[in-house]
């Protein structure tokens, strides 16, 4: 071990801050010098996305003490920025492990600083936060949650005052402030429960939640058209956040026949059944399509545990079976229909905008320009795109925004919150699926129909893990040496390369490469901001779908080739 990891390490040991179970915890691990070393090698980053991590022991895991660090770093940067009598966070929790204790820890060091808290009574989605920030004008805000990833990891959101993922400049002013502190010595903290008896720590008032649902409600594109809503509906929560905002707004909105997969139905950090409870993945979809086939359902949709995501399968009325749609499938069908009906009841707005991600299928892009419709390409993570929507709010064009879409699951058609809303996805999403049906459509045509009209497009995620300190520095000299010399990937020439580290068309500086094939597809590739892993998007663009097929697993075999040699 490094002189300094052994320091650091015997430091919590010997801490008469640090608890019985966690100095246990780190003993148990005292003859595994790889173990402690992974632990202690740095301290766990912070960024745009907060914190995100294995919980466990060590100042590179999410635990009590690194919470309660990012807390009073959080709270410095508050105390600097707002005046004493505006200084308040908003809080909320999923159903990961630790959430709820972490939610209290980070709510005592905001309350021992004089900040004011609210914080929900109960498990609530990211967007339910986002909402709350801006509805009681909080100075910030955070989620603990760690989305979609598997049980052992845990993490800690923070928004602005827009109710916005923070962005570059504001993530490194709280991570500067985070640096300067000593995890045990700095960090300020008083009893929770004494707390909400002093009224320091407040519980957000259910007409917050009232009104969040009544939003979502208002983003229905129906106008005058009448439909039937008697279909059936298969929803998990894949046991996460989303149960009882996605049941009470389909209830409202006149969606009663949902049946909830149950071993997926209550709040459960483990996620016994879907040990990565990511819609984007078919694992985490199996049951509830079982489920869809035993009740002959029309549709599943689940919702990650945040519930900010949402992966929808639809029953095939050629095969009988439930066919999964893609994120980039669920994004053109959705801007379709919202485009449609705009136009059909003269509801388009002046000047419309789609705002979508770079890694997001360009098909948008030609469905968008069909409707008149401006598409706005951003990096990648929804919190561009809720800053984009705080811009178009300074210069008044608010109504302007229609969509906002992103390959990995995440939708918003409003502009109530400032990141991807699955309870309005669901909502937006189960409306469409009746509408059609109500016209004798099923979306898998309606799908089909506009491949033929716009060409087919097929657009692949791959994720390469890259596991500890070892496998940090390989993926960062990976991006390094694809820098240079990439002229071909396999038979394809590549005719540009954008390095978004030279910042371009005025985005933040970004560790992301675009390569553009001379065959109309192109590859990105970024290392994951909050996972261990290098992520590849792969976009191929033909006239048929063979064709795109075989255009795709050629990029992917060489884009393989290129990864495991280097």
């Amino acid at each position: 071990m490094e002189k300094n990891i052994d320091i650091e390490y015997n430091s919590w040991l010997k801490s008469e801050v640090v608890d019985l179970n966690t100095k246990n915890e780190l003993k148990e691990i005292s003859n595994y010098p790889k173990e402690i070393n992974d632990r202690f090698y740095k301290n766990l980053s912070f960024g745009t996305g907060g914190l995100r991590g294995i919980l466990g022991a060590g100042t590179n895991r999410m635990n009590i003490y690194t919470v309660a660090k990012a807390s009073q770093g959080l709270a410095n940067y508050v105390i600097k920025h707002f005046e004493l009598n505006h200084r308040s966070i908003a809080v909320s929790y999923d159903s990961r492990i630790m959430s709820k204790e972490f939610a209290q820890i980070a709510s005592s060091v905001f309350a021992a600083n004089h900040i004011k808290v609210y914080i929900y009574s109960e498990l609530m989605p990211t967007p339910c936060l986002s909402y709350a920030v801006r509805y009681l004008r909080c100075s910030a805000g955070i989620m603990i949650t760690a989305s979609h990833n598997p049980a052992k990891y845990n993490g800690y959101k923070v928004y602005g005052f827009d109710g916005c993922q923070i962005t570059t400049q504001m993530a490194n002013d709280i991570y500067i402030e985070i640096e300067k502190i000593d995890i045990f010595k700095d960090v300020i903290r008083i009893d929770y429960d004494e707390c909400v008896n002093k009224k320091i720590i407040n519980y957000i008032p259910s007409e917050v939640y009232d009104s969040f649902i009544e939003e979502i409600k208002m983003q229905s594109v129906l106008f005058k058209d009448q439909i039937n809503r008697d279909v059936s509906i298969i929803y998990s929560p894949l046991n996460g956040t989303g149960l009882k905002p996605i049941l009470r707004a389909l209830n409202e909105e006149g969606f009663t026949n949902v049946k909830v997969v149950k071993e997926q139905e209550n709040p459960d950090g483990n996620f016994p059944t879907c040990p990565y409870p990511n819609p984007e993945v078919i694992e985490a979809m199996e049951l509830g399509m079982k489920y869809a086939k035993k009740y002959n359902a029309e549709i599943l949709l689940a919702t990650d545990p945040d519930c900010d995501r949402v992966g929808i399968a639809v029953k095939d009325n050629k095969t009988e079976e439930m066919k999964l749609l893609s994120g980039n499938e669920t994004g053109i069908l959705l801007l379709d229909y919202i485009c449609s009906q705009r136009i059909k009841h003269n509801k388009m707005p002046k000047g419309p905008i789609l705002i979508k991600t770079i890694v997001t299928t360009d098909m948008a892009e030609k469905v968008a320009s069909s409707y008149g419709v401006k598409t706005i390409n951003l990096l990648t993570g929804f919190k561009f795109i809720g800053e984009k929507i705080g811009f178009l709010e300074k210069e008044n064009k608010l109504d302007s925004y229609i969509l906002g879409f992103e390959e990995s699951y995440g939708y918003l058609s409003g502009t109530y919150v400032r990141d991807k809303d699955a309870v309005n996805g669901v909502t937006l999403i189960c409306e469409m699926f009746a509408y059609y049906k109500t016209n004798h459509i099923n979306l898998i045509e309606k799908l089909d129909d506009l491949y033929n009209k716009y060409g087919y497009y097929k657009n692949t995620l791959y994720s390469y893990n890259f596991e500890g300190i070892e496998g940090f520095n390989l993926m960062q000299s990976i991006m390094r040496k694809l820098r240079h010399g990439i002229t071909n990937i396999g038979e394809y020439k590549v005719l540009e390369c954008l390095d978004y580290l030279k910042g371009i068309d005025d985005l933040p500086i970004s560790d992301v490469l675009k390569f553009t094939l001379d065959n109309h597809c192109s590859v990105v590739i970024r290392p994951s901001g909050t996972e261990p892993k290098l992520k590849v998007y792969i976009s191929v663009n033909g006239k048929t779908k063979n064709q795109v097929k075989v255009y795709e697993k050629i990029i992917h075999n060489e884009i393989d080739k290129m990864i495991y040699k280097y």
